[in-house]
């Protein structure tokens, strides 16, 4: 498995970050990794969806549960990888932290990249960060 963590806190109060982490239609315009994003249904606070990732244009399906203004967690179920990336919100007053922890597994050959693609993620992390900072502050 590949654990990756990273947070940043930003200078806005939850609820606007929340406007922006759970609008998950729009991924990619904070997550440059993930290219596409099809919802297949919706029901209530969890929806399942097809993502195209920027690695060869790999399809992956996912489930995604919107916990209003505390998390959102995605489990990735089919594709070149599997596995989980949660985002988790804490209120610090006008600021808020944002967390990120993927715990994955990368199927057949790309396997063998595991450090490439480790390092690959966490910098996209980090700059999914800066982006979604910038839009709330």
């Amino acid at each position: 498995m590949v654990a990756i963590t990273a947070f940043r806190e930003v200078s806005a109060p939850i609820s606007r970050v929340w406007e922006i982490v759970s609008d998950v239609d729009n991924e990619p315009r904070y997550w440059h990794g993930t290219k596409t994003v099809k919802n297949i249904s919706k029901s209530g606070n969890t929806i399942e969806r097809e993502v195209t990732i920027a690695f060869k244009d790999s399809r992956c399906r996912q489930t995604v549960v919107l916990e209003h203004e505390r998390s959102v967690g995605i489990t990735i179920t089919d594709g070149p990888m599997k596995g989980t990336k949660v985002l988790t919100l804490h209120p610090e007053g006008e600021k808020t932290r944002v967390d990120v922890a993927w715990d994955i597994r990368l199927s057949g050959f790309l396997g063998m990249f595991t450090s490439m693609v480790k390092k690959h993620i966490a910098e996209g992390t980090e700059e999914a960060l800066d982006r979604i900072a910038k839009a709330v502050e």
